[in-house]
């Protein structure tokens, strides 16, 4: 039986494992190989790594933690769990077995684009889904905001940033709120409400091409889509989760299940209904997360309970 089985092997879950393999724990990391940002060429404002390669940082933390020798990996995913604190159970795609004291879920969360063709396809590329990840490598182009409702507000950011020829796509009628709709006009930002028939082209390089035969030409899109976050292991063992699907969580990265842990994307206190979800702060969170899961583990070991 390992200590802990992490769950997810992104920044949250190789830092958790990084924690917990130099206090000398047997950890599994379990992970499904897909990362959010797998598309992308580069992240940005993680401190040291600026512009680096997202595959670059979880291959370089895969092999530092491989100078523990307590700490190992199995690709998989999670398709049953089962359990209760100091005995959990977990069996993976692949048909493998695997027991574990604890748990620490970092699975992380999916982008869903719009069902638009060729809009997928370009996601991290040319479509961007967060101007504070690409926003400074788009400054002076001319840009395409794919949004409607409240999200249509992040054409008018993107033009306080970033450009001064912003066109928002609603990709049907608008349903925007007034004071947003009011901040576009006054922002002088046209609004095309037709429908998006596809997306063509590459970066610097893109067309729109909308259901009534006409076009638009764009260097680059953003699109807010939702998430998805990756929940199943916590759902199948009883953990609360959130209106948005995410995993409720403590202070100490706790859930509501005893010997369950949580960290990253997929997990945010009840308190922040809106949690940023980048590299670093998910790397923090898996260090935080298992910080208090090892001291957890070290009061469960000693032979008297603390007051």
């Amino acid at each position: 039986m390992y200590e802990v089985i992490v769950v997810g092997g992104g920044p949250a879950g190789l830092s958790a494992a990084l924690v917990l393999g130099r206090q000398r724990r047997r950890v599994l990391v379990v992970d499904a190989g897909r990362p959010r940002n797998a598309p992308a060429a580069e992240m940005h404002m993680y401190l040291g790594r600026d512009g680096g390669s997202p595959a670059r940082l979880l291959a370089d933390g895969r092999a530092e933690l491989a100078a523990y020798p307590t700490v190992e990996f199995r690709k998989g995913r999670v398709v049953s769990a089962e359990g209760a604190s100091g005995g959990f159970a977990l069996t993976l795609d692949g048909g493998d077995r695997v027991e574990a004291s604890r748990l620490l879920l970092a699975s992380g969360v999916v982008d869903v684009p719009a069902d638009v063709p060729g809009l997928a396809e370009r996601w991290g590329r040319s479509v961007y889904h967060c101007p504070f990840c690409h926003g400074y490598e788009t400054n002076g182009k001319v840009l395409a905001v794919i949004g409607n409702g409240t999200d249509a507000m992040l054409a008018a950011y993107v033009a306080d940033r970033y450009s001064d020829d912003v066109v928002l796509c609603s990709n049907g009628p608008s349903t925007m709120p007034e004071p947003v709709a009011a901040v576009l006009k006054a922002r002088d930002i046209r609004v095309i409400e037709t429908p998006l028939a596809r997306v063509e082209g590459e970066l610097d390089a893109l067309t729109l091409h909308f259901a009534d035969g006409t076009s638009l030409a764009r260097e680059a899109v953003y699109h807010r889509a939702p998430t998805r976050p990756n929940t199943e292991p916590a759902v199948l063992l009883g953990c609360a989760l959130l209106p948005d699907g995410c995993v409720e969580v403590d202070e100490y990265g706790r859930t509501s299940v005893a010997g369950v842990y949580a960290a990253g994307d997929a997990a945010h206190l009840k308190a922040v209904p809106e949690p940023v979800t980048l590299v670093g702060p998910s790397a923090a969170d898996g260090v935080r997360a298992a910080v208090w899961l090892e001291q957890e583990l070290f009061r469960a070991g000693l032979p008297v309970t603390l007051g």
